[in-house]
């Protein structure tokens, strides 16, 4: 095995680490992103009680957003490690 073939699987090795570490990011990231959507609309829903359809529909349009971006995030880690 030469020096040069040892140095392209090293390389490889951490192109995959790194498409992994990038699709656990964008997860935990989406995680908190979410849990601070979810907090904002308890705490608007326990000031204005009234106002609570609205703030629910629109804490679930954005959480929704939010995951959308995270999965092309997380199959974009995906796809470099399979690469």
């Amino acid at each position: 095995m030469s020096l040069l073939t040892t140095m392209l699987e090293v390389q490889t090795g951490f192109s995959h680490m790194g498409g992994a570490i990038g699709a656990g990011l964008a997860a935990i990231g989406a995680g908190i992103g979410i849990g601070q959507i979810g907090k904002g609309a308890v705490e608007a829903i326990a000031r204005q009680p009234e106002a609570a359809n609205e703030i629910r529909a629109n804490m679930i349009l954005t959480a929704a957003f939010v995951e959308g971006v995270a999965l092309f995030a997380v199959i974009a880690g995906l796809l470099a490690v399979l690469k």
